[in-house]
């Protein structure tokens, strides 16, 4: 998370630890995944793919040919590639309404093509039989899809492709977008524009931007069947699958977190608690990433603080900015001391770490502070340095050493210098 400069750079840097994919819980080995290194069945991925087929995909400025041919073109040439493991469906927008009621424009989208096992003669055919007809309905058409994708645990990606922005206002895809992320339920969207316009690429971007997405101009059929080939791809071989969890108020009805990558929602300037047990000899190493989907306020900060159950502060990371940024981040590292334990002892116990991570960011007057900025949480715990020495002191660590030498070349060049320079003057003045 939190997707991406990374919700990017900082949020890459926060990809500590990779979570197991989830298991199907039927024994339906037809409909199973490809399976784990232990042999169990991994739920397959699904991705929808989401095409606008309103009336301005007539436009003939795609290679020579209509928007809407050239989607038909590109289509097939990415069921043709479409990886064996991949649950694919197809859902239109646009498609079937022609005429004038803008409520009922605004309704059209539907489901062409189930998510399932890919026949691919029988998804060429749907495609097929589509023309360009309606409206622009893609606030809609993300809520069917988002609910066509619904149940399980595996990687779901939604692809749209349009030509415009959409035209049933007064519900904003990019509304409806952070909504679907705020569900945790780990759900990507990205998006294909084939209208090179700000205003176009601006309401895509946000969309994208909100689930942690990618936004792609395609101006030629090409592009867009290479792009829509990778995103399908990318499905059917994620990299980390976050957990969504929900800070607490305090750090007494906290979530207990292990070792992992996790996600939450956080209000502006709220303050979010978590726990970590960490036993002697490791240390946890702790670095939380906050997104701005939206327009926020010049100043902002991000804090990720350790404390004792009691309050007694531990270590705390804290990083502050004055200017637009997708991603902030801080992190913090806490090692404990290895406690020796007799023969016939118990196992020494375990220290129950408090983590707060809190944000200072604010929204100008007429930005949506609901729901909260996307939170991305990495927990690790390794096994804590052997020596004292092995712990950073202001971030010198092994350097102190050097630093000491360092410190007594110098005394010594500057007394040999000024002995040098004493003996100097007096032989001057001697001759």
């Amino acid at each position: 998370m939190i997707t991406r400069k990374r919700l990017a750079a900082g949020a890459c840097g926060a990809l500590l630890a990779a979570l197991a994919a989830g298991l199907l819980p039927t024994p339906a080995l037809a409909d199973a995944g490809p399976e784990t290194g232990e042999g169990t069945p991994k739920e397959s991925p699904k991705v929808e793919l989401v095409l606008d087929v309103s009336g301005s995909m007539r436009a003939r400025d795609i290679d020579g040919q209509s928007r809407m041919l050239a989607a038909k073109q590109a289509f097939n040439d990415v069921l043709d590639a479409t990886p064996e493991e991949v649950r694919l469906g197809i859902r239109t927008l646009g498609a079937n309404y022609a005429g004038n009621d803008k409520k009922l424009g605004c309704e059209d989208t539907r489901q062409l093509y189930p998510v399932g096992k890919l026949d691919r003669t029988e998804a060429k055919a749907a495609v097929a039989t589509l023309a360009p007809t309606g409206f622009t309905p893609v606030g809609p058409a993300l809520l069917g899809a988002a609910k066509d994708l619904e149940g399980g645990d595996a990687t779901r990606r939604i692809v749209l492709i349009t030509d415009g922005e959409d035209t049933c206002g007064p519900l904003d895809p990019c509304v409806v977008a952070r909504e679907i992320a705020a569900k945790g339920t780990h759900l990507v969207i990205d998006t294909l524009g084939l209208v090179p316009n700000a205003k176009i690429r601006q309401q895509l971007t946000c969309i994208a931007e909100a689930t942690g997405g990618t936004y792609t101009a395609v101006q030629h059929k090409d592009q867009l069947s290479k792009r829509v080939k990778q995103l399908v791809d990318r499905a059917a071989d994620p990299v980390v699958t976050p957990v969504a969890t929900k800070g607490g108020a305090s750090c007494v009805n906290a979530p207990k977190l292990a070792a992992g990558l996790y996600t939450d929602r956080e209000r502006f300037g709220e303050h979010r608690w978590y726990q970590v047990e960490v036993k002697s000899g490791q240390e946890l190493r702790a670095s939380v990433s906050i997104g701005a989907d939206r327009a926020v306020n010049n100043d902002y900060g991000v804090l990720v603080r350790a404390s004792t159950k009691s309050g007694r502060e531990i270590v705390r990371g804290q990083e502050s900015g004055d200017g637009r940024t997708d991603v902030i981040s801080s992190g913090l590292r806490y090692p404990k001391a290895e406690v020796a334990t007799g023969k016939g002892q118990q196992e020494a116990p375990t220290e129950t770490v408090c983590l707060q991570v809190s944000s200072s960011f604010s929204a100008p007057p007429n930005v949506k502070t609901e729901p909260g900025l996307p939170v991305e949480l990495a927990i690790d715990l390794v096994d804590s340095p052997k020596r004292a020495s092995d712990v950073a002191s202001f971030g010198l660590g092994h350097g102190w050493w050097l630093l000491g030498v360092m410190v007594l070349v110098g005394l010594l060049a500057g007394l040999l210098f000024g002995w040098i320079s004493r003996w100097r003057v007096a032989v001057w003045r001697t001759n």
